[in-house]
């Protein structure tokens, strides 16, 4: 396994990054190569320190020393069956945090099946509804088809969203995120439908993503993606999403995309 990053993390969803931080392991490596990804030095493999099954299990350990709320696991499904290993030894030496597979929705049920049984909560995106777009930005025209069935398995696995009553933090549950692109709220409003068509619609958690930034060099090949969303289809997008019934949900509020939500890879806690 080869890994970038493993420290705690305070900008995911509030029940899972709570007051002190979600324990987010970086692995490099991705099953998508899209154009505007904003972890382009990780998810292109340029950027990765490898490290052993029982090293892995350590960094858990450590991670809930620092308090982590969870261990986050970012794009880790090309290292299912290593990751289950060190997940099950890290359990026998008291490791007692939910798990979170973070992950980009393009994922083989096969893989997902590994993690059945080891991953509490699945923060995944939902990034299209439409062939040609997913084809044009991410090399994969079955991307919504995948990631639809890979959404009900996700589902199947961990079931309602539940939080703490007490504390406020996800035990349980689906998060799918979704970025809006620029010029892209039909597909946008298309994953809404989507979505809201699932038996389980009521069950899952939506998160509403306005923190699109254009990345440098993107937009030789992608003009169209050269600017920032605009703010009016935002707010078109989250009242098609409540209307759709969609209310168990979060949104963006303020210049989210004028904030750094990316970290340095630099091997900490590696």
């Amino acid at each position: 396994m080869r890994l970038a990053r493993a420290a705690l993390h305070h900008w995911e969803e509030p029940p899972i990054s709570g007051d002190n931080g979600s324990g987010t392991v970086f692995f490099s490596g991705c099953a998508l190569h899209c154009a505007y990804c904003q972890n382009q030095d990780i998810s292109n493999g340029s950027i990765g320190r490898e490290v052993s099954i029982e090293r892995l299990a350590q960094i858990f350990l450590e991670q809930q020393g620092r308090g982590a709320h969870n261990i986050n696991l970012v794009t880790p499904s090309h290292f299912a069956p290593q990751i289950v290993e060190a997940l099950s030894l890290a359990r026998t030496q008291g490791l007692k945090l939910p798990v979170v597979c973070n992950c980009s929705g393009y994922e083989s049920l096969e893989a997902l099946r590994i993690f059945d049984g080891f991953v509490d909560i699945y923060l995944t995106d939902f990034k299209y509804a439409f062939s040609e777009r997913a084809e044009r930005y991410s090399h994969a025209s079955d991307y919504p088809q995948v990631a639809s069935a890979a959404l009900d398995e996700m589902y199947r696995q961990v079931g309602e969203y539940r939080e703490n009553p007490q504390t406020g933090l996800l035990e349980k549950g689906v998060v799918v995120r979704h970025l809006l692109l620029p010029g892209g709220l039909i597909d946008s409003f298309a994953v809404m439908r989507l979505l809201a068509s699932k038996p389980y619609a009521s069950k899952i958690c939506v998160s509403l993503m306005s923190q699109y930034t254009p990345m440098p060099g993107c937009e030789r090949a992608f003009p169209e993606l050269a600017g920032d969303i605009d703010p009016q289809d935002y707010d078109a997008l989250v009242d098609y999403a409540l209307d759709l019934g969609l209310e168990n949900s979060f949104c963006q509020e303020g210049e989210a995309a004028s904030e750094s939500f990316i970290p340095a890879f630099d091997y900490e806690g590696v």
